[in-house]
């Protein structure tokens, strides 16, 4: 715990180490919640054993990997198929009859980490016959977490755990179904995959890149300021279609946002909301 002078110097090292990435490498960490932050900050001080944040600065800025090692511990995020088991059941029952009435679909998985959820999207819209007619956006601005999300390998240690979380969102199916075991780890078949793009995507410096019927941007935001928070709902309410969803995370809330009035609730407990048209 810092005090004192020291305390003030640690602030200032870490408000130019938040400025020195943003020129250097175009990732703005500036307005994330302060303390989720630091503690990412003091983690990977520990693991690039650097005494100080200036130390991290010059690792971050001199080492080679060093930048992508530090997103590697800023963007993790915890994550799981069919997480939050009651969001997948309601967006079965509340959102795809309306999906239906659709020719063609476009989804935004925003942050979307190692695809976990992106692939859990997947498996419900194949079991209810829409896959084919949507196309998955998937985005994190971290390269290498992408690259993971893409393969579709998964330990096989954690079907036991998504195979519950599958049953209770719904599932209408087997979850083995879709995917092989092999060498101690699961792959997910590739008609899942075929429909979804990968794509690199800076939610806070990047603008929207399409107009989406749905958008899922859960547990995202809880590491923003509220300012921040603002400038993305913003983001995605004119990323969305008239009428399209829009769906957070159990944390995460349109309450005092710029653009509450803008929403309809769908189900306010599982946080799914509709544009209003």
């Amino acid at each position: 715990m810092y005090t004192g002078e020291r305390k003030e110097l640690h602030r200032i090292e870490i408000s130019l180490l938040l400025e020195g990435i943003y020129r250097r490498f175009g990732y703005d960490f500036r307005d994330y919640a302060p303390a989720s932050l630091h503690r990412r900050i003091a983690k990977a001080m520990a693991e690039e054993k650097a005494r100080t944040v200036s130390g991290l600065q010059e690792k971050i800025f001199h080492d080679a990997g060093g930048m992508e090692r530090f997103l590697d511990i800023v963007s993790v995020s915890v994550t799981s198929m069919f997480r939050d088991p009651g969001f997948y059941l309601s967006f079965r029952k509340k959102v795809v009859p309306e999906l239906r009435k659709l020719p063609f679909l476009r989804f935004w998985h925003v942050g979307c980490a190692t695809g976990e959820e992106v692939y859990s999207m997947a498996v419900l819209l194949k079991e209810e016959g829409l896959l084919e007619k949507c196309r998955l956006y998937a985005t994190d601005m971290n390269r290498g977490i992408l690259e993971r999300a893409r393969a579709g390998i998964f330990p096989a240690g954690e079907m036991k755990e998504y195979t519950a979380n599958y049953q209770k969102s719904g599932g209408t199916g087997t979850f083995s179904d879709h995917y092989t075991a092999k060498y101690g780890n699961v792959i997910l078949k590739e008609n899942l995959k075929q429909n979804i793009v990968w794509s690199q995507h800076n939610l806070v410096t990047d603008a929207s890149f399409n107009e989406f019927h749905v958008i899922l941007c859960r547990n995202v935001m809880i590491y923003f300021s509220h300012s921040l928070e603002n400038k993305v709902h913003r983001l995605l309410h004119s990323s969305l279609t008239s009428g399209g969803y829009l769906c957070l995370g159990a944390k995460e809330s349109l309450r005092f946002s710029t653009v509450e009035e803008k929403y309809e609730p769908v189900e306010e407990r599982q946080r799914i909301y509709r544009k209003v048209p």
